[in-house]
């Protein structure tokens, strides 16, 4: 089997939602075990179809096995699936590989991914990824249009038990790139035991204390909010790649500079994002613990489109030209980040550069002009707001883009903190007045779609800032029908030109991985999902 994104970190680029109290440290109970403890923030949740942050999906990713990995070309090879088939890219046979089981000891079957799914569709549930069903025929019956009345089914229609091991998936429409979807938090199985009422695709809701997967980890012990969330190796693990570590502790932090302190303080074993406040220095901290890789994230600054303020997309080109980006990356990111002009990140197929365009080039005199020419100061109610979470480390470069807005654009901008992006994103999703607000995208599966389907279409799982544009989305669909990934391109490619002109967010950054680990660890990776390589851990040569 080919290393694939989650086995190892490699670059895909073709053409040339991220984050960041116990000690880690070897555990005093079991002397002679090496427990790895990681810093992240506040998981939003743990069930594995509404987990859509990467604090959530970091812990899922040790606790599960997806059906597919990905290989040095990005392309989806099995991995708990023994084979993912279709004829005509719309019904679609997915075989496990036998042997698996859960940690409660309970069999990976097929209705264990049936189940789940049924469960992620199901509208009543209120899931956050329950976007990813859409594809999937029957889930109009599960999300009635008028959510003020009942489902007219239970069970996704698409979904047809073979046997134990296999299953059979009916979509709506041909879709090309199902199988590499399959790789995303939402698709993995729940156990019998996750659910108090199976027939009405209830999950229980003690179950994301302690999630019960069929991954290399299991937990130890429960969730501990904002502090702690322990796992120890799955002994039974029937993966290919067995764990080399014994555990892994999710060290839970408010500030990314805490977590930074406790790594350099031998309290933590990995930080996955240097903050920006130590990048100056971490060369001299860490030596050649300190790691770059490259990374699947991109930043933007989002509009609430739905408040009257930010309505216009004349004001949203005007805020746009009035930020230096390349002057922030400068001066704060030392160069670990670059300017981010497109809406979709440079390594995956079918990125052009700057399709931006004078949207996204600093140009401060037309920016005033166009700001004044459309209500100036008025129109956006005296001043503006840019809300961001303190516990990813963004008060620095918030406060920088809030000097260009006051200084090209004169007006007063100003913060708006939010303790923690799980909070931050609630009160985005209940359209909650928070101004404008910053987000980050890693991708789910490495596929150009992935940064506009979700983030743009009309009820997309992560659409906060109510963007919606029939045009849009009936070029999304055109190309989730062509017959080959490579032939959907262009559809999406006139899709992100839609962006271009309604700009319901700012492209910002896209990054590469810069990280550092403790003395205690070895073969520390950060995958292009800026997701720790928990296979790869090994503890460190006395």
């Amino acid at each position: 089997m080919k290393n694939g994104l989650r086995l190892a970190c490699y670059a895909l680029i073709p053409i040339a939602l991220v984050l960041t109290g116990c000690s880690g440290g070897t555990s005093e109970a079991e002397p002679g075990k090496l427990i790895v403890s990681i810093g992240i923030g506040e998981p939003q949740s743990l069930i594995p179809s509404s987990a859509t942050e990467s604090n959530g999906a970091d812990v899922l990713n040790a606790l599960f096995t997806d059906l597919v990995d990905y290989d040095d070309n990005a392309q989806p090879i099995p991995l708990a699936a023994e084979s993912i088939t279709t004829a005509d890219n719309r019904v679609w046979t997915v075989k496990l590989r036998s042997g698996w089981t859960f940690h409660n000891g309970e069999p990976v079957t097929s209705d264990a991914y049936i189940n789940a799914w049924n469960a992620g569709a199901w509208g009543p549930n209120a899931h956050n990824a329950n976007y990813f069903f859409t594809k999937i025929a029957g889930y109009a019956d599960l999300n009635p249009a008028d959510g003020r009345s009942a489902p007219k089914a239970k069970k996704l229609s698409g979904l047809k038990r073979i046997d134990d091991l296999s299953f059979e998936v009916t979509l709506n429409e041909p879709y090309n790139n199902f199988k590499s979807m399959l790789g995303y938090t939402a698709f993995f199985p729940l156990p019998r035991a996750a659910f108090s009422d199976l027939d009405n695709n209830v999950i229980d809701p003690q179950f994301q204390e302690a999630p019960i997967g069929q991954g290399p980890f299991k937990m130890k012990g429960v969730w501990q909010h904002d502090q702690l969330i322990e796992t120890e190796r799955f002994e039974n693990y029937a993966g290919p790649v067995k764990p080399k570590v014994d555990g892994i502790a999710f060290k839970i932090y408010q500030t990314q500079p805490t977590q930074y302190q406790d790594l350099l303080a031998g309290q933590l074993d990995v930080v996955t994002q240097i903050p920006l406040e130590s990048l100056g220095g971490a060369a001299a901290d860490l030596g050649e613990r300190l790691k770059k890789s490259p990374t699947s994230t991109i930043q933007i600054l989002a509009f609430p489109t739905f408040d009257p303020r930010f309505s216009k997309p004349e004001i949203r080109r005007a805020i746009s030209m009035a930020i230096d980006r390349d002057e922030i990356i400068n001066t704060l990111f030392l160069g670990s980040q670059k300017s981010l002009r497109s809406f979709v990140s440079p390594i995956v197929p079918g990125y052009r550069a700057n399709t931006c365009g004078e949207a996204c080039q600093f140009n401060p005199q037309k920016a005033k002009a166009l700001f004044e020419a459309n209500g100036g100061a008025k129109a956006v109610g005296s001043r503006v707001e840019i809300a961001y979470n303190v516990d990813g480390g963004h008060k620095p470069w918030i406060d920088a883009t809030c000097n260009q807005l006051r200084a090209n654009l004169g007006i007063e901008c100003v913060g708006n903190p939010q303790p923690k992006f799980s909070e931050l994103l609630t009160k985005a999703r209940k359209k909650e007045p928070l101004g404008m607000f910053r987000l980050g995208w890693i991708f789910d599966y490495p596929a150009i779609e992935n940064y506009l389907g979700p983030l743009y279409s009309t009820g997309g799982s992560s659409n906060y800032y109510g963007y919606s544009n029939p045009e849009f989305d009936a070029l999304l669909a055109k190309g989730f029908s062509a017959p080959t990934a490579e032939e959907a391109i262009p559809y999406y490619q006139q899709a992100e030109d839609i962006l271009v002109r309604d700009l319901p967010v700012l492209p910002l950054r896209f990054a590469e991985n810069v990280y550092g680990h403790s003395t205690r660890v070895k073969n520390v990776e950060l995958t292009l999902f800026n997701r720790v390589n928990l296979l790869k851990l090994e503890p460190a040569t006395p």
